[in-house]
């Protein structure tokens, strides 16, 4: 079953925050996932969700999209986007 990780970001140091955004594509490709939507602005219809850029990502199945997360080799990257943004991340399973 297809796996989704959304990630929803402000971004407040971007000069630092583009290296995550030049090195984190080879780390999605490396467990097989892809960008769907990728730091959009996106438009609320409802609620009170705001987010000012949206990336959402799918892997073939979970457990790839958990050795993402993982990735001993990944770890300074969460780093700096932690540090660089406030962002709130879901991992999400698709349906079959």
């Amino acid at each position: 079953m297809r796996a989704y990780l959304v990630l929803d970001l402000s971004v407040h140091d971007f000069s630092r925050f583009k290296t995550y955004i030049d090195q984190i594509p080879a780390f999605i490709a490396k467990h097989s996932g892809h960008y769907i939507v990728r730091g959009v602005q996106p438009t609320t219809i409802e609620g009170d969700w705001t987010p000012e850029r949206l990336v959402i990502i799918e892997f073939p199945e979970r457990t790839k999209a958990q050795a993402f997360l993982d990735d001993p080799e990944i770890q300074d990257l969460f780093k700096l986007r932690h540090a660089t943004t406030t962002s709130r991340l879901l991992l999400a399973d698709g349906c079959t």
